[in-house]
């Protein structure tokens, strides 16, 4: 039997993560958490767990998941690079929340 995916959710997590610059342009206005579109419990109409997020503009979001600019492939690099950012950044700064498991970024 397939388990049930136990999503992590954190409107808190959401909220400190549209309060940083953009982690690909350094842009300070409109930034959202862009959830992953590549695991994490992402499917049909279901975000993606809340620490699996990047702070993005709206513009670079949109490249991510709409724009024909990148292959599928490089726009998950770019998004798994802003993502790293996005949790050393709260990390490092002893923002993250302490009941949020953090995502190994691989560092």
């Amino acid at each position: 039997m397939i388990s049930k995916h136990n999503y992590i959710r954190s409107k808190k997590l959401l909220r400190m993560v549209s309060e940083l610059d953009c982690q690909l342009c350094g842009s300070g206005q409109n930034i959202q958490a862009a959830h992953t579109n590549w695991g994490g419990g992402k499917g049909r109409g279901i975000k993606a767990d809340d620490n699996l997020v990047a702070a993005l503009c709206l513009e670079c979001h949109y490249k991510i998941d709409q724009g024909s600019k990148w292959s599928r492939e490089e726009r998950k690099e770019v998004w798994t690079l802003a993502h790293a950012r996005t949790v050393k950044e709260l990390t490092e700064s002893n923002q993250w929340p302490v009941d949020i498991p953090v995502p190994d970024i691989g560092q």
